[in-house]
């Protein structure tokens, strides 16, 4: 069955969604954070599990805190597929989407809500990640170019010039006490407003994993929404980095797959990184694509 939530929403109430797939232990962890410090009621969060097959789905309806919504996907479909679902499930005016391996430490997110409230304009906002020690993820990132490809997946990086691009790429003197712009920000913590989420089309579900969030953002900007870091909101995030893992794995082969429908939607980029007017340029031809189109593993929402 489909969640058929109500299409009005109180301004800057906030719902929540967690997309799991064998991860009952961090995803029990995640809403009891979110309970503990009053990030948003228990009615707003939707957990989806994408047709576990380690039963955690099931497990979950019946040992999470009454009130959060568990919703069977009965497919794994990717992550993009799982938030489509959980923001479909929810009548709130701005969604927190999460990864299970995350948590808080306080409530911090008024600060996002007075943003949205007073910037219109303003479609993701995403969260400051951190690791258990407190160290920073930089987590709001610039578009690639091959030399950003080259300097983060190579040796190349090491060397000066590149390593000045992968500092760029990483905006790690943004990282202030201000909000800034960003051209993306991860999809581990970030909060979106709902009706900007489904006027760009919500999540594109070709991805399966990786780019997801990128590919979001990057329509936030061709329709005119806004992006922004929020240094001042912190989220832990004890991570496993599977894309990190060499290019011939599993993961390596799905985020490989994932960069190549993201440059054939929004352009390659070589020496500089695509504009926003390019991105814009690049999408609308993408769009008139043929139906048989190499990248077109589903279609589009």
């Amino acid at each position: 069955m489909s969640p058929t939530p109500s299409s009005l929403a109180a301004p800057g109430s906030l719902g929540v969604v967690i997309v799991n797939y064998n991860t009952q232990a961090l995803t029990e962890q995640c809403v009891a954070s979110l309970l503990t410090h009053g990030v948003a009621r228990a009615a707003d969060i939707v957990v989806v599990d994408n047709h576990s097959p380690d039963g955690s789905g099931q497990r979950l309806q019946a040992s999470l805190p009454p009130g959060v919504q568990v919703w069977q996907s009965g497919r794994n479909g990717g992550f993009g597929a799982g938030v489509n679902l959980g923001v479909q499930a929810l009548s709130t005016d701005l969604v927190l989407v999460l990864n299970p391996d995350t948590y808080f430490l306080r409530n911090d997110l008024d600060q996002i809500v007075q943003l949205f409230a007073t910037r219109p304009q303003l479609g993701v906002a995403g969260l400051k990640l951190i690791n258990p020690d407190g160290s920073l993820q930089y987590s709001a990132r610039r578009f690639y170019s091959l030399p950003d490809i080259l300097a983060r997946r190579t040796l190349l990086g090491r060397w000066g010039p590149l390593r000045a691009r992968i500092d760029s790429h990483l905006l790690t003197r943004a990282w202030g006490p201000e909000p800034f712009e960003a051209d993306w920000v991860m999809g581990t913590g970030f909060v979106v407003r709902r009706s900007a989420f489904h006027h760009v089309g919500r999540m594109d579900e070709g991805y399966f994993l990786y780019f997801e969030e990128v590919d979001l953002c990057a329509r936030m900007w061709v329709h005119g929404w806004q992006v922004l870091a929020v240094p001042s909101v912190e989220l832990v995030h004890d991570h496993q980095r599977h894309s990190a893992a060499g290019i011939w794995s599993k993961s390596g082969k799905i985020h490989l797959r994932s960069m190549a429908r993201f440059f054939a939607k929004f352009g390659v980029p070589w020496l500089s990184r695509p504009s926003r007017h390019g991105l814009a340029r690049s999408y609308a031809r993408w769009r008139v694509r043929p139906a048989d189109s190499l990248f077109d593993s589903s279609p589009e929402v």
